[in-house]
């Protein structure tokens, strides 16, 4: 599998959604395969949260190969030898692209707190923007999970003409309260946490020595991310073998599995980019400029192919059955497709239980 990782920049401005400006910015992005003469075997891939612009493949020095790897590739049900994969990552995000740690034309410093807020659709216009240069008309998929099937929304609702075929997994029309919360943990265990010194912070520093507060709110949200039956099978009431039992801060195994993943989760990911994607997620809205969904649904004209994941505590299946019934009751039920997924991991099932589901994509990229 061909594989190029690139960086687009862009000295026009990107007037976003709040009324504020990126006057110049940058998008990282990486490509599989081979982009054919007429430019028309594009797929688009849109990350989630804390993912990134690497979806597949490995570098040489990589330990781990990219977050979607069992499903891109030669021979894969993305298939690169078919395809033209392109992955962008997200503008505010921790990966390359323009986002708080990146400098203020304006100002010459760091925006820090200064960044504007973005939204799902300031984020998929500016990859519109990568497309647009690249010479890219049209895709022949867009496919997303979790932040990345909003983005994957997006682009049904706002962009119509660029695909005939839209995959969004293990998302929500609207982010609901229970998100909300769950993000609202690790906002203020970042924001009240002494190293993050207001957002000022070292960049060094956060290396050496972490985060605490961006650690324990990604402990929130590996719970989220995961289910109940999956924490019981995996862990049940093992105790850590080092630990003694009576000892106050003696560990689970549970308890060491959050410690091990959260605390190393700083060194990686940027606490600022954290702050401002999750009030991107949480101001999602498909309808937030129309008195109903049913006015930005009714925009749609591709196929949109709804996949939820039946243990999924972060996007519950009733949130992407509200799509799928909105679409029948605007009469496009033969534009709508929907399937869940009997799951055992969670909301980070469409990361995992590809075996599940690959099948149901296959088919449809198949058929269109």
């Amino acid at each position: 599998m061909r594989i190029e990782t690139r960086t687009a920049k862009f000295d026009e401005p990107l007037y976003l959604e709040s009324g504020r400006i990126l006057e110049s910015y940058e998008i990282v992005y990486e490509t599989y395969g081979e982009l054919n003469e007429d430019k028309s075997n594009v797929i688009v891939i849109c990350h989630a949260l804390a993912g990134s612009h690497h979806a597949a493949g490995r570098y040489a020095n990589e330990a781990k190969a990219g977050w979607w790897d069992k499903f891109i590739g030669d021979g894969k049900t993305i298939d690169t030898t078919k395809y033209f994969v392109i992955c962008s990552n997200n503008l505010g995000s921790s990966f390359g692209s323009t986002n708080a740690l990146s400098i203020d034309p304006s100002t010459g410093e760091e925006y820090r707190l200064k960044f504007p807020i973005l939204t799902i659709s300031d984020v998929v216009k500016g990859q519109m923007k990568l497309y647009e240069s690249l010479g890219i008309q049209k895709a022949k998929a867009v496919i997303g999970g979790s932040m990345g099937g909003m983005q994957a929304l997006c682009y049904s609702i706002e962009h119509p003409e660029f695909t005939d075929t839209v995959i969004a997994m293990a998302t929500t029309a609207y982010t609901r309260p229970w998100a909300i919360a769950i993000n609202k943990i690790a906002i203020e265990a970042i924001r009240h946490d002494p190293t993050f010194k207001d957002g000022f912070y070292e960049k060094d520093d956060l290396l050496a020595q972490g985060l605490p507060g961006l650690a324990i709110g990604r402990m929130a949200g590996l719970i989220a991310y995961l289910s109940p039956t999956l924490f019981n099978d995996k862990f049940g009431r093992e105790y850590s073998a080092t630990d003694g039992l009576y000892e106050l801060f003696g560990r689970f195994e549970v308890e060491r599995y959050l410690e091990y993943n959260a605390y190393n989760f700083p060194k990686t990911f940027d606490p600022l980019s954290y702050l401002y994607i999750c009030k991107t997620m949480n101001i999602f809205d498909a309808g937030r400029n129309k008195d109903k969904l049913e006015d930005s649904f009714d925009k749609i004209k591709c196929n949109l192919h709804l996949i939820s994941f039946e243990d999924d505590m972060l996007f519950f299946p009733e949130e992407m059955e509200e799509i799928r019934d909105i679409m029948h009751k605007l009469g496009k039920e033969k534009q709508v497709t929907y399937k869940m997924v009997n799951s055992k991991s969670g909301h980070d099932s469409f990361l995992v239980e590809l075996d599940k589901f690959e099948d149901y994509v296959l088919d449809i990229l198949n058929k269109e």
